[in-house]
């Protein structure tokens, strides 16, 4: 069968359009040169197709500007609105360490000091209690990026969603009961979300 010169360039778009959707993606995980502890780029082979941000359609009765973590599938889902949600992986907490139920964002900080609680020094006091006076914002601090505080009843529930310098974490249940994401994420949802937004944790 012989194809025509006109239909091979008809064809020949779609086929250069297939093939940039890798390198959009690719920019969404970036070199982040603004920020004040500059980020590279995370190669997005490294990242799962599934574990990689994108709009979803997700329907769910809760309003626009909701934040949705469903912990058992290990995704966190910032509601659009009208059947859609911005999806991303995320790390949550290991079983016994970890928030179920609504809460509200409390406050947000860029580069946050990170604290550790007086269980986290209890548990592991040789590898928290150095830091018990707080240990500043930073590429090495395991807050990463952004954190994003958890309230309830004007009270902190100690509870964050944050990013974090272990992106291979990302999919796992490790952490002390924190929703951690990839620092690029995290950037991502902290400029979408205000203080006083609705989060709803969902468990298995």
């Amino acid at each position: 069968m012989t194809i025509s010169r006109r239909g091979l360039l008809i064809g020949l778009p779609l086929f250069v359009a297939g093939c940039q959707s890798v390198p959009n993606q690719q920019a969404m995980y970036g070199d982040r040169p603004e920020e004040p502890h500059p980020l590279k780029k995370i190669p997005i082979e490294k990242i799962k197709p599934e574990l990689r941000r994108q709009e979803v359609a997700y329907a769910t009765t809760e309003a626009a500007g909701t934040i949705v973590v469903d912990t058992p599938a290990r995704r966190l889902y910032y509601v659009l609105g009208e059947g859609r949600a911005m999806r991303y992986g995320v790390g949550v907490g290991r079983n016994g360490y970890a928030l179920a139920g609504s809460a509200y964002i409390g406050r947000k900080a860029e580069w946050p000091t990170w604290t550790p609680t007086g269980n986290m020094i209890r548990r592991d006091p040789e590898k928290n209690l150095r830091y018990a006076g707080g240990l500043p914002g930073g590429i090495n601090n395991p807050l990463g990026a952004r954190a994003i505080y958890l309230y309830r009843g004007g009270n902190d529930t100690m509870f964050r969603i944050h990013g974090t310098n272990q992106p291979w974490s990302i999919g796992q249940a490790m952490s002390s009961g924190c929703v951690r994401m990839m620092n690029h994420d995290v950037i991502d949802l902290y400029e979408r979300v205000k203080v006083g937004g609705r989060v709803v944790v969902l468990q298995a």
